[in-house]
Formats: C-alpha cells, sequence, structure tokens
C-alpha cells in the first residue's frame, strides 16, 4: 500500500485573454483607423492571440467577452476618442487600452482640456469657443479679442478634420458663415515649431517635430506621403526638451488620462511651449506620430503595442 502523501495538482492557469482589435468605426477618420487597426493587429498577433474587428455602427460588437477579451481599440474621431465605446465597454464589464470614457470624452473637447491643463501651469493658446446656432460672434469681435492671423476648427474632432487658416477678415467672415452647426473653436495662429509627444504609463518619450511643407499640417499634410517631414528626436538642447517632456506629462495628467496619449504642442521664436491638443487614441500605424516618439525613447512598435496593452492585461488579470 502506498502511503506517501498525494500532492495537490495545481489549478489550471487561466488561458491568456485575446486581444480584439477595433478598427473602423463611423466618423470622418474611419480610412485612418483602418490602417490603425490593420497595423496593430499584424504587430499584436506576433505575442497575443488576436481578433481584429472591423467596426460599423455606433454599437459594441456581440462578440465580446468580459472573460474571454481584451481591447485594443483603434477608433480615431467620434465614438472612438470621445468615449462612445468606452463607456460601452465599461458597462459591459470588459477591460481595455487607453484612457477611460470620461478623460476620452473630457480631452475630445480642446477647450476644456486647455483648461484643466492650463490649471496646472501648462500655456495655452489664446482663443475663444462658440456654438454655430446659439453665440456665433462676429468677425470684429473675434479680431478685437485675437486678431486677424487665425485657425478655426471644430471644437470636438481629431486628426485636423475642418481646420480652417485664417488670415483676413474676408476669410474669417466666410469661414463663420460656413459654420452653421456645432461647436467651434478659434485660435490665434501661432507661428511656431509644431511637436508631438507620446506619453506612455504617464511618462513622455520623444519629441517629434512636424514640419508639413505647404506650412501647415492639416489633414492632406498628415496622410499623404511626403507632405511632411517629421524629426524624431526633435532638436532641442536636454534642458529644453525636458521642459516640453514635463509639459507633456503634466497635461496627461491634469485630464485624467491612463496608459498612453499624445500630447500636442507648439513650439515659439519666444521658446515658449504651447499646448495644443491630446490625442487619446492617435494614428497607429508604425510611421505615425506616437511610434515615432516611441523610437526615440528605443521602443520599436511592436515593444510600443505591448507595453500599450499590458496595462489592461494586468487590469484584467485582477479582476474577480
Amino acid at each position: 500500500m502506498n502511503t506517501s502523501a498525494r500532492q495537490p495538482v495545481p489549478p489550471a492557469s487561466a488561458p491568456s485573454p485575446i486581444i480584439a482589435i477595433l478598427a473602423g468605426g463611423t466618423s470622418s477618420e474611419r480610412e485612418v483607423s483602418l490602417r490603425s487597426g490593420e497595423a496593430c493587429a499584424a504587430a499584436l498577433a506576433k505575442h497575443f492571440p488576436v481578433e481584429h474587428i472591423i467596426i460599423d455602427r455606433n454599437a459594441l460588437p456581440a462578440a465580446l467577452s468580459p472573460a474571454r477579451h481584451v481591447v485594443f481599440s483603434t477608433l480615431h474621431g467620434t465614438f472612438g476618442e470621445d468615449g462612445g465605446m468606452q463607456r460601452l465597454l465599461e458597462e459591459a464589464g470588459i477591460h481595455y487600452a487607453g484612457c477611460d470614457a470620461a478623460s476620452s470624452a473630457f480631452t475630445m473637447d480642446k477647450t476644456r482640456t486647455k483648461r484643466a491643463a492650463a490649471a496646472r501651469g501648462v500655456r495655452t493658446i489664446a482663443g475663444l469657443t462658440f456654438s454655430a446656432r446659439h453665440n456665433k460672434p462676429s468677425a470684429t469681435q473675434i479680431i478685437a479679442q485675437l486678431g486677424p492671423d487665425l485657425v478655426l476648427k471644430p471644437n470636438a474632432e481629431g486628426s485636423s478634420v475642418g481646420l480652417r487658416i485664417i488670415e483676413n477678415r474676408a476669410q474669417l467672415e466666410t469661414a463663420l458663415d460656413a459654420a452653421r452647426d456645432g461647436d467651434w473653436l478659434v485660435e490665434r495662429r501661432i507661428h511656431g515649431r509644431e511637436l508631438a509627444v507620446g506619453v506612455l504609463n504617464g511618462r513622455a518619450m520623444g519629441i517629434v517635430e512636424i514640419r508639413p511643407k505647404s506650412g501647415i499640417y492639416d489633414y492632406e499634410s498628415k496622410y499623404t506621403a511626403g507632405k511632411t517631414d517629421y524629426l524624431a528626436p526633435a532638436p532641442f538642447d536636454d534642458a529644453t526638451a525636458a521642459v516640453i517632456r514635463r509639459n507633456a506629462e503634466v497635461a496627461f495628467e491634469a485630464c485624467g488620462c491612463r496608459d498612453f496619449a499624445r500630447i500636442d504642442f507648439f513650439f515659439t521664436p519666444e521658446n515658449e511651449i504651447l499646448l495644443i491638443e491630446i490625442n487619446t487614441l492617435p494614428g497607429m500605424t508604425a510611421t505615425s506620430l506616437l511610434p515615432k516618439s516611441a523610437a526615440c525613447a528605443g521602443l520599436d512598435f511592436e515593444n510600443l503595442l505591448r507595453e500599450m496593452v499590458a496595462p489592461a492585461l494586468a487590469r484584467h488579470a485582477a479582476a474577480p
């Protein structure tokens, strides 16, 4: 008779969750999102089980399971960056990478973002916000406050959608007349160096300088090959670079961001660092700005994505 003690059998480890990559969506940035989704799916599939899900309506995919999936969204624009999909994921108990619904909605509003960052000492661009239907100012009122050299853009869109460069009163009057609906932001136009800084888990990465050949970093300059030059890392002395990165970290924290985001600035000839906006779900092809920022910090595209999804995997593992 065998009297030796029977060794307990360790419980089977839970299977690794599937990374569900959401792409497409219904916003004006659908095509960019599809490219981001393809790039991220290919990179993450080298390390995790992956499902690539194309979103065609503003609804939660029925196949998603809180037990089986962790979501990595590449939805840009409305129902992506604005917290719409994030809110549905939270209601369903599904863990996901990136900023939560509240901070996503907050940072989609450029004016609220600027106010929160300014309260923490981050300088912002002078501007004013108005409703095209209810309190549209006159050209005279805007020029008296901000001057005639301006930028007009929707207050809650990404990728420079709807951006207009204004150089004189006639152009401003035409642009105001064309703005028939929604909330708009008009800002003093800054003639300086445009910068992007990726923030990963609260720490700023490299600084990327954006030099559009047209002089305007609009939708065409962002997404047409050869239209823009990028300097990564941007040429700054160590002290100035440290201040820019610190501003990015402060803005990230001030707006309640988590996991990752991209923070955009202007650097003026007077050495002012001025916040433009925070993008919580930025473009994610291998040549996009956030990956360029990460490359400056020694992270290639695959390892960047592993770092971006790691906190969500940890939250999934810790869930009861």
